[in-house]
């Protein structure tokens, strides 16, 4: 058995040291990639090639290793090779330890510097200013719907749609102390919604006490052994904190869409996604004939989401999510069309179709 077990070890220890040899080599070729493209002013981040890479890997994947074990590895090469083309940094929804955090580092890998900002606003501030190369930022929940500070500021950003992440959510009950010392429970009016039928029937007697981010509630926890906080694994682990309950989410399937803000949008990939906004004409069956334009395309709306014009009462600016890219023909004859019944059409971007 030890000489059976020396013997694929030293045969993975050869393979180690091929893979150190041949992800060097993968990285230069990268690092020439990142020259031509600086020399000719292009993004050094590419969406639709990161996204062709990945979809290439997991088709040609026959394990035993998951395509999502296959992507998370990759998604960390790619992060490496980012890093030393260009140091990016990347904004978001702060403090450390929030989803919008983790959904960060998922999208873009730990090796880029990551820049956590107080609200929304800020968050497109510093990427129209170019203290932050791309920005990630929440648009929607599957339980609780959408974000609407993250719409209103396309309203008059000139910034582009460049990807989009989904992260599963999963929440969990912690503290510093023991569960049966927690008097109040710390997090944002979100989680609370969103872990409501738990907390009935297996709190139902504690204080909620509503705070600025689930990271505050952690680090509050820390501080206070009669405080529990209900917060991602991650600011567990960032806060010391014992988790008590885990996945206590009333929806299994409770996911957040992300997100990635740039100054560019990526070209078409042939499996895209386009997000526009526009103002109707206030006129009987205005809203109708804009949706039959996408229609009259065989264009698939994926979703639809309203927001009151804050300058002129009883207006509204409507957001839509379609499948294709502003580039593609049909996807042109449709906005084309669209304009035709509408003040304005924005188009905020077109970006791959992936989930990761």
């Amino acid at each position: 058995m030890t000489d059976k077990l020396k013997t694929l070890r030293s045969r993975i220890d050869a393979i180690d040291e091929r893979l150190v040899r041949l992800l060097n080599e993968r990285t230069k070729h990268v690092l020439d990639i990142g020259k031509i493209k600086q020399a000719a002013g292009e993004e050094i981040y590419a969406p639709e090639r990161e996204e062709a890479v990945l979809r290439r890997i997991a088709g040609g994947n026959k394990g035993p290793l998951t395509n999502e074990s296959l992507r998370a590895i990759y998604r960390e090469i790619m992060s490496s090779a980012l890093a030393l083309e260009k140091p990016l940094v990347i904004a978001y929804l702060g403090p450390e330890a929030t989803y919008s955090h983790m959904a960060s580092v998922r999208k873009f890998g730990a090796s880029l510097r990551y820049e956590p900002l107080p609200n929304i606003a800020d968050v497109f501030t510093e990427v129209a200013k170019g203290r932050a190369d791309y920005g990630v930022v929440p648009i929607e929940n599957s339980t609780e719907g959408a974000v609407t500070h993250t719409y209103d500021m396309f309203i008059h950003s000139e910034l582009k749609v460049c990807a989009q992440g989904i992260l599963l959510i999963r929440h969990n009950l912690m503290s510093a102390g023991r569960r049966e010392q927690i008097k109040k429970l710390y997090s944002i009016p979100q989680v609370f919604a969103q872990c409501r039928q738990w907390l009935q029937l297996n709190m139902p007697h504690t204080e909620l006490v509503e705070v600025s981010s689930s990271s505050r509630a952690a680090q509050i926890a820390k501080e206070d052994p009669s405080a529990g906080a209900l917060a991602s694994e991650l600011a567990a682990e960032m806060y010391r904190l014992t988790i008590h309950d885990r996945h206590i989410q009333d929806s299994s399937e409770n996911v957040t869409r992300f997100l990635v803000i740039g100054r560019k949008s990526p070209p078409r990939t042939g499996d895209d996604k386009t997000s526009i906004m526009f103002s109707v004409k206030d006129r009987v069956g205005a809203l109708y004939d804009c949706v039959a334009s996408f229609k009259k395309f065989k264009i698939n709306m994926t979703k639809i989401e309203s927001r009151p014009n804050r300058q002129k009462a009883w207006e509204y600016y409507f957001f839509v999510d379609f499948l294709g890219h502003a580039d593609d023909a049909r996807v042109k004859k449709a906005l084309a069309e669209l304009a035709r019944h509408t003040m304005f059409v924005k188009v905020l971007g077109s970006y791959p179709n992936a989930n990761g």
